[in-house]
């Protein structure tokens, strides 16, 4: 047997043996993934090929390697846990159809996440990836709330370039505590939710909406569809997106129509129209994973209170809230923020959440789209 298939057969047993010792609970949250290739439709109709995970947690696992196939999603399936949970992702690779030649492993990042276990990491550094063919199932024991993100960080600067991002995101315990609890001077109700364990109330929402912000290099994406030397070099992103999606796309509730390129399958499932009544607060989990460039978000007529950044509350040591309140974020690849739209003085309409980068208002050459979306507020 040679080294590699020992290393890859002891990592297994290590694996089912953590399986048997952790046990299973009818309130574990588990995760079924593939990852492979695809097509999405960009807003000014281009068809662009990309690498992405797909969600089938509702498959028996036997049933992945062929569902997957062409089902690349952009972005990658949100996941949503709630502090507390543990969290069993399984991963199968199931190859790119449009590229046979290529027989890259992929991973699975948590970006962010405290503590985690080496193996069960995705850095190829320090964890195994999983090949084509293959399933690896990661495990989290999740005790931080906050707004994350994941990604594949195998050859991350290609795979995270073709679309291999995704929004993540762990609501705090503070949401389960008993009705009538006293947060400060603050009354908790069944039903309300938190940003973070603040223990005052003072990052209560009404509506959350994650926002991931990215950016694509059509020429990137072309060159690895036909087979052509991969432009690290002359990357240059010409799409900027957010949630997978141009202006006026971003704007369309629910999924984008399937392709016939991807076999009829859904690619775009994840909108970023931002709706909520008059007097609501809106949390907007926003997240950067773009590989070349920092972005600036802006809400003009709604300002934003940022409670939380890269996971954790603004908040000093000494218990000082560290909130502020502005009119703008802007972001760095990998990095996260919180920010609270308090709408009790706004008058109803549309407003809207847009790139102050103004040259990144396109769907590459086409002007009046790219980086922006809208916030409806409804009457009460």
């Amino acid at each position: 047997m040679s080294r590699t298939n020992k290393s890859v057969l002891s990592v297994a047993l290590v694996a089912c043996f953590l399986g048997l010792a952790i046990g299973s609970r009818a309130d574990d949250v588990v995760v079924r993934l593939s990852g492979g290739d695809g097509y999405m439709k960009l807003a000014d109709g281009r068809i662009l090929y990309i690498f992405s995970f797909a969600d089938f947690s509702n498959l028996p696992p036997e049933e992945v390697m062929s569902a997957g196939l062409l089902a690349a999603s952009a972005p990658a399936p949100t996941i949503i846990a709630d502090e507390g949970d543990r969290v069993f992702l399984h991963l199968t690779n199931v190859g790119m159809v449009m590229r046979p030649d290529l027989f890259d492993p992929h991973s699975v990042h948590w970006h962010g996440f405290p503590n985690a276990a080496p193996i069960f990491d995705g850095l190829p550094d320090t964890s195994i990836s999983i090949n084509m063919g293959g399933t690896l199932s990661y495990f989290y024991n999740v005790v931080e709330p906050g707004t994350y993100m994941y990604h594949c960080h195998v050859e991350a600067t290609e795979h995270m370039q073709m679309g291999m991002l995704g929004n993540l995101y762990v609501r705090p315990a503070q949401n389960k505590s008993p009705d009538g609890t006293l947060l400060g001077g603050f009354v908790h109700h069944t039903g309300f939710k938190y940003a973070y364990n603040d223990g005052d109330g003072s990052t209560f929402y009404d509506v959350e909406f994650p926002i991931q912000i990215g950016s694509f290099d059509a020429a990137f994406h072309d060159a690895s569809e036909s087979t052509q030397p991969l432009p690290f070099a002359l990357m240059r992103d010409d799409y900027p997106l957010l949630n997978g999606r141009g202006y006026p796309d971003t704007a369309v509730p629910g999924a984008l129509p399937a392709l016939a390129e991807n076999g009829g399958k859904v690619s775009q499932g994840v909108s970023s129209l931002i709706e909520a009544t008059q007097g609501e607060k809106i949390l907007l989990r926003i997240s950067n994973l773009n590989v070349t460039r920092f972005y600036t978000l802006a809400s003009l007529g709604i300002p934003m209170k940022v409670v939380g950044q890269d996971a954790r509350l603004l908040r000093a040591p000494s218990g000082l809230n560290l909130y502020r309140t502005t009119n703008s974020v802007t972001l760095g690849g990998g990095e996260s923020k919180d920010a609270i739209l308090d709408t009790s003085g706004v008058q109803p309409g549309r407003y809207f959440l847009y790139t102050t980068n103004l040259n990144y208002l396109s769907n590459g050459t086409e002007d009046f789209g790219g980086m922006m979306t809208e916030i409806i507020i409804h009457a009460q």
